[in-house]
């Protein structure tokens, strides 16, 4: 059987009380998708009822897999472990809180496979005040420094090609940096808007000191690696 076209990487920590409304609008997502896909739910050491929940999706439905890491090592490791993991040619990317539709992936494939990568604009944020001044600040800084045209790098719905995925030279909080990594390859990128809502429940993960620290050492570190980084293609082999 021809391995699916897509799969849609899930990483999550403690969000027992959003996985049932995400698996109902995955499973949706499913039904209307024009390529064939599958989902991984990377569980990144949860501590509550997520891991049983998991289990239980993946046995009533085949299309839904999972990997679970040892502990709680952080999203960029498990969004790289979720990449290590694909075999498609397609690969996905979104958060597991709900505020974002996995229906709103119906919009990028058209864009595919012109563009590398396909990322979501959250062109009306429901979010607090606080997600919304550091994501603004954080975004800002970023732009400024790198100058990568992206408007909302932060975005968790993205759709990107897998070699271009498996390339990233990833490591702490690179995954604040995904469009400039496939740009940093000479991949295009693609912005389309996407719908946002409140989150469906449990709580973030992240206050506003760690939303603004991070992304501004992140951003230093990310200069740091361009300037550094390697990238050759071959003309001729004999």
């Amino acid at each position: 059987m021809k391995n699916p076209d897509l799969t849609i990487i899930v990483p999550l920590f403690n969000e027992e009380d959003c996985l049932q409304q995400l698996f109902d609008s995955m499973r949706k997502f499913l039904a209307e998708t024009p390529v064939a896909a599958k989902v991984l739910f990377v569980n990144d050491g949860s501590t509550d009822r997520s891991a049983k929940m998991i289990e239980e999706f993946c046995n009533a439905d085949k299309r839904f897999h999972s990997i679970e890491l040892s502990r709680n090592s952080g999203l960029s490791t498990a969004i790289k472990a979720g990449i290590d993991h694909c075999k498609t040619e397609l690969i996905g990317y979104i958060d597991s809180d709900n505020q974002t539709t996995p229906m709103d992936f119906l919009k990028f494939f058209p864009f595919l496979p012109e563009f590398d990568m396909v990322i979501g604009i959250r062109a009306k944020r429901n979010d607090s005040i606080v997600k919304k001044l550091s994501s603004r600040i954080a975004n800002w800084f970023r732009d400024t420094m790198i100058h990568d045209g992206i408007t909302d790098t932060g975005c968790p719905l993205k759709i990107m090609k897998t070699e271009f995925a498996q390339r990233m030279p990833f490591f702490d909080g690179m995954h604040r940096f995904m469009p400039a990594l496939v740009q940093l390859q000479g991949g295009k990128v693609k912005q389309i808007p996407v719908q946002h809502f409140n989150r469906s429940g449990g709580v973030a993960k992240y206050n506003l000191w760690n939303r603004l620290r991070k992304p501004f050492f992140d951003t230093l570190a990310f200069r740091w690696m361009r300037k550094r980084y390697i990238n050759y293609s071959i003309t001729k082999e004999l």
